[in-house]
């Protein structure tokens, strides 16, 4: 299976909404670890490449990556793990919520989905709805949607695109074909197509997404030149780590640089810095403290 032209499909959402175990009921394999939400460590984003209905997706797992009451590192960690898997970007999001009240907390996670990648990412996304069992009987979850104005306003931005399972009591055939994992799956993929063929194949990327597929390319290139008769699929997971593993020892290095420099500054006048270098100094933090911001 070549990994390459598989569609890239990232699912995104707060921890515990049921990521993982969605992704397990789209491939209809348990591929992903189920961690439970005592599980405070760093989680990283996880990818795997199936054949489903017909078209070779890769799912990515980022279920670890709002998990709260982490250090910057851990967080940074996070969000580096899922560009990588992303590379050079996906051709749709999922946004996962649960069937329940959607509150401050979630739209913070959108928010912050936004500010990862960029408003433009929801062109591409479809919001997935998990605990299905929790709707109303006779209930779509469309209805759902419509009583809430923040939710309807999300779906919208996603171009109407909303769909609902529920990973543990609609694995069975269904009376009721709606209440159906089997034909959910076969709804969403309808909805992943579309997004696919609405921009022509393409995927989102950005300036990001780029710099880190090219470092992978990079990476790629070198183990290629050292190592003969290794399968591609092998050679991009080294190239990956690689990227990983400098792009994190470069956090390490410059926010250890910029946390000294924060305290020179507060150890020293204004009249010898100036407000000129507050101003650089300050502009340094933003960027290590957050790397993915675009300036």
């Amino acid at each position: 299976m070549e990994v390459q032209n598989a569609w890239r499909i990232v699912m995104l959402g707060k921890y515990g909404s049921g990521i993982s175990s969605l992704a397990n009921t789209i491939l209809g394999e348990n591929h992903f670890e189920i961690n439970s939400l005592s599980d405070l460590g760093t989680r990283f984003s996880q990818s795997k490449t199936k054949s489903v209905q017909g078209r070779v997706l890769t799912l990515i797992d980022s279920s670890g990556l709002f998990l709260p009451g982490r250090s910057e590192e851990d967080v940074e960690a996070s969000r580096l793990s899922c560009m990588i898997e992303c590379a050079p970007g996906p051709h749709a999001f999922l946004i996962v919520l649960k069937v329940e009240k959607f509150t401050e907390q979630e739209e913070d996670i959108i928010t912050q989905i936004c500010k990862l990648f960029s408003e433009d990412a929801l062109k591409y996304a479809a919001v997935v709805f998990t605990k299905g069992d929790q709707l109303p009987e006779e209930t779509k979850i469309n209805q759902f949607v419509a009583e809430s104005e923040a939710l309807s306003e999300l779906v919208r931005k996603c171009g109407g695109r909303c769909h609902v399972f529920d990973n543990k009591y609609w694995k069975q055939t269904q009376q009721d074909e709606y209440r159906s994992n089997q034909f959910q799956v076969a709804e969403l993929l309808k909805s992943i197509d579309q997004i696919v063929n609405t921009h022509s194949g393409s995927y989102y990327t950005n300036n990001r997404l780029q710099q880190v597929e090219s470092e992978i390319q990079r990476e790629q290139k070198q183990i290629r030149e050292s190592s003969e008769n290794m399968v591609e699929e092998v050679i991009r997971e080294q190239a990956k780590s690689r990227v990983f593993k400098w792009r994190l020892k470069r956090y390490r290095c410059l926010s250890s640089m910029c946390r000294w420099g924060m305290r020179l500054v507060r150890g020293f006048t204004a009249i010898v810095f100036g407000v000129i270098g507050l101003k650089l100094m300050k502009s340094l933090y933003e960027r290590i403290y957050d790397p993915w911001n675009e300036h």
